[in-house]
């Protein structure tokens, strides 16, 4: 089986990639960037380019490929609020426009990394199942929303089959701690530098945490199997607080930090957990490595590379 993975070097791309290979995949990686914490693997084929490089990428899909992880995103939630113009046109329309090359090409299925942390919108109850309610309030969440719908026109219009997945808060290794998303990979790094930690709010928050290599091995579940289209929670199902974040990962590394904090902002949710047992039920998919341990994982790797890749000033993170 030949799978093309789009936006495969970044953070859950790498370790997707992983599991692919792993499992005995030919894997083709497609990305703007070359991987930042690693040298390429001698296994897979890697295109550089950019999700609206329509000829590079049209040529890439004519190589017999069968399926297609769409991890790409030009945005987060909060600099997808600042320009929605520019979300809706660098990740829905060259979306569009690569759902319209998979038909062409006869890719069998795509699977689209969709976002549980901002498509549902404020949860009316908790754990959040797939059937929940969707009023995302920020375009993030708009824009991933709208993508599922395509999806679902696709496959009645062409057959294109599709998994959505509906991704927690991943984290773990690779994930960049001097950027401006993922909780526990920037405040390990301010920790670990003596920075104090700046977030939004009293830290009240709860999100759902769930290691990234839960999420790659979801990946190749959903590749491998004979699920023709669905929509899937990926969740580890428990809510931690930024507060009781902050302490697991005080206490393991022995300091305490300095926190400072900002006005809370509109666009994010105060709770979200998600039900993911559909994806148990379907792919026999359960998280099964507990948050601690990641946070020790994480802490090992931060620590053993060089602090040039963690920026000498405070930065305000993005759930």
């Amino acid at each position: 089986m030949r799978v093309l993975v789009i936006g495969g070097n970044g953070f859950v791309g790498s370790h997707v990639v992983d599991a692919l290979v792993a499992g005995g995949l030919d894997v083709t990686v497609y990305d703007r960037s070359f991987e930042r914490y690693r040298s390429a693997l001698s296994s897979v084929t890697y295109v550089k380019g950019d999700l609206g490089n329509k000829g590079e990428l049209d040529h890439v899909l004519s190589k017999e490929i069968d399926q297609v992880i769409h991890l790409a995103s030009s945005t987060i939630p909060k600099t997808s609020n600042d320009d929605p113009v520019f979300d809706v046109q660098s990740n829905l329309v060259e979306t569009l426009s690569l759902l319209d090359m998979c038909v062409k090409h006869r890719v069998k299925r795509v699977i689209f990394t969709s976002s549980g942390g901002t498509v549902y919108g404020i949860p009316r109850s908790l754990p959040i199942p797939e059937e929940h309610a969707t009023q995302p309030i920020c375009s993030y969440g708009i824009v991933k929303l709208a993508i599922e719908k395509y999806l679902a026109l696709y496959k009645h219009l062409y057959d294109l089959d599709y998994v959505v997945l509906r991704l927690a808060n991943p984290y773990g290794t690779r994930q960049d701690p001097s950027g401006s998303q993922g909780a526990i990979s920037v405040f390990m790094g301010d920790m670990l530098n003596d920075r104090p930690l700046r977030i939004w709010g009293d830290g009240s928050i709860v999100r759902d945490f769930v290691d990234v290599r839960d999420v790659a091995r979801l990946y190749h579940l959903a590749v491998i199997s004979d699920v023709e289209s669905g929509t899937f929670n990926a969740g580890s199902g428990v809510g931690t607080s930024l507060r009781e974040l902050i302490a697991v990962m005080a206490e393991e590394l022995g300091v305490s930090p300095k926190i400072l904090r900002e006005p809370s902002r509109g666009f994010d949710v105060p709770t979200i957990v998600l039900d993911s047992e559909k994806a148990k039920r379907i792919f026999a998919w359960e998280p099964n490595i507990p948050l601690r341990e990641g946070i020790r994982e994480v802490a090992g790797w931060i620590s053993a590379r060089s602090n040039r890749n963690v920026k000498p000033f405070t930065r305000a993170v993005g759930l």
